[in-house]
């Protein structure tokens, strides 16, 4: 069997396109977005990385504490940095070991799991967040007016969808 032509190829996934996302510039919105998503999370990242050695999901998950008062629930944290519990176990583990934050048994029933925010950690959120909130601001606010930003947090809040993973 002979293999089909790129001008077919594309052809079929035009027709798809076009039945599936009817208006011509949904795709390129959706594309537009995936890579602008893609890039800044890759250079915000690699900068973090680069001036401070902490990993950037590392810094979410102390911000998440930080903008909760300094401590949360294991689940809450895992749906708040959208990161699997499985996954935010291992990670929590790593956090502790280090010595930027501490578990503890929930106080009301005993069953959950706390985490919170150490001295140390509070000293470390202090000390990489200028450096990615500096990123944020130069790769992202600043390329955007102020209409623009509000455009975007609506249209962004409308697709939201709960993200809570297993």
């Amino acid at each position: 069997m002979q293999a089909p032509s790129k001008s077919d190829v594309a052809g079929l996934l035009q027709r798809l396109v076009a039945r599936e996302l009817p208006g011509g510039s949904t795709l390129e919105a959706w594309d537009s977005f995936l890579r602008a998503h893609a890039t800044l999370m890759r250079r915000l990242e690699v900068d973090l990385a680069q001036a401070t050695g902490l990993a950037l999901a590392d810094f979410d998950v102390l911000a998440q504490l930080a903008r909760a008062g300094g401590e949360l629930r294991m689940t809450d944290l895992a749906t708040r940095t959208l990161v699997s519990r499985s996954g935010m176990t291992r990670r929590v583990a790593r956090l502790v070991e280090e010595g930027l934050v501490r578990r503890a048994n929930a106080d009301t029933d005993g069953r959950g799991v706390v985490v919170a925010l150490t001295d140390a950690g509070v000293a470390r959120l202090t000390e990489t967040a200028p450096v990615h909130l500096r990123g944020v601001s130069e790769m992202f606010v600043a390329k955007l007016a102020d209409q623009e930003l509000a455009l975007l947090k609506s249209a962004l809040d409308k697709v939201s969808v709960d993200c809570t993973f297993g």
